[in-house]
């Protein structure tokens, strides 16, 4: 397996990948190849929830989907996500901010982000599982793609780095703009290929990549004026943020 994407298995996965290599190159070609972690990832989730759904209905689906992807990625992205919301929360400055997100316990503005935030991906994709378990499935899959796509763009190049050390430090700026471009117009052209199978409804899933995406980015763009750059828990509620954005547009388009 190249290093790049043994970088990105054994950062952004619990599957047992051996990384070897720590350096910037490296870590910018792992953040190119986050879309792949995530459509592995995705897949599996997408599995679960599409079984549960089966057998018990969408709520049950979608509970599995949202659970299987925050088991197989150990949580990571949904601390980043609290944190972040207490580092913006607190009103305070940067040095502070960035102080309280490195913080272990999580506060009531990251427990309030979080308790929405998967109530909403839920009910979003209970809503896609009971039209179908296929749907639903990849629903998981397109919100999976989101996050991971969402990855590249907050390490491209240009983007700095909020503090010296940890994995902010280590992949901000590593990721040419053409890169992260490239990476997730592939993404639309997949999810797009895939939805083939619901007719005139195909544009649906590119649409909902580009929507979380677009959230994605407005986050992304507050905490660098705010914290002055990314952290590792900035990219982590990227992610978290784009797969939100791309199921509710889903919950939102999805029946047009």
């Amino acid at each position: 397996m190249p290093d790049g994407l043994r970088f990105a298995f054994g950062t952004l996965s619990v599957l047992p990948v051996r990384v070897d290599r720590w350096d910037r190159p490296t870590a910018g070609r792992a953040m190119l190849a986050a879309p792949v972690v995530g459509a592995v990832l995705g897949l599996i989730a997408a599995g679960a929830g599409a079984f549960a759904a089966w057998r018990a209905g969408g709520l049950l689906g979608a509970v599995a989907a949202v659970g299987a992807l925050a088991a197989l990625t150990r949580g990571l992205h949904l601390d980043g996500l609290a944190d972040v919301a207490d580092g913006l929360g607190s009103g305070k400055p940067a040095e502070d901010a960035l102080r309280i997100m490195k913080q272990s316990d999580i506060g009531p503005f990251g427990v309030l982000t979080l308790l929405l935030v998967m109530l909403g991906q839920i009910t979003a994709l209970a809503g896609q599982f009971d039209a179908s378990p296929g749907r639903g499935a990849l629903a998981v899959l397109t919100a999976a793609l989101a996050g991971r796509c969402a990855l590249a763009w907050g390490c491209r190049r240009g983007v700095p780095a909020a503090r010296p050390g940890g994995l902010g430090a280590a992949v901000a700026g590593t990721v040419p703009g053409l890169g992260a471009a490239a990476v997730s117009a592939g993404c639309a052209l997949l999810l797009a290929a895939a939805g083939a199978g619901y007719g005139r409804q195909a544009w649906v899933w590119p649409a909902a990549l580009a929507v979380g995406l677009g959230c994605a980015q407005l986050l992304l763009r507050r905490c660098v004026r705010r914290l002055d750059g990314i952290t590792g828990d900035v990219l982590g509620a990227t992610a978290e943020t784009a797969a939100t954005g791309a199921l509710v547009a889903l919950a939102l388009i999805g029946t047009v």
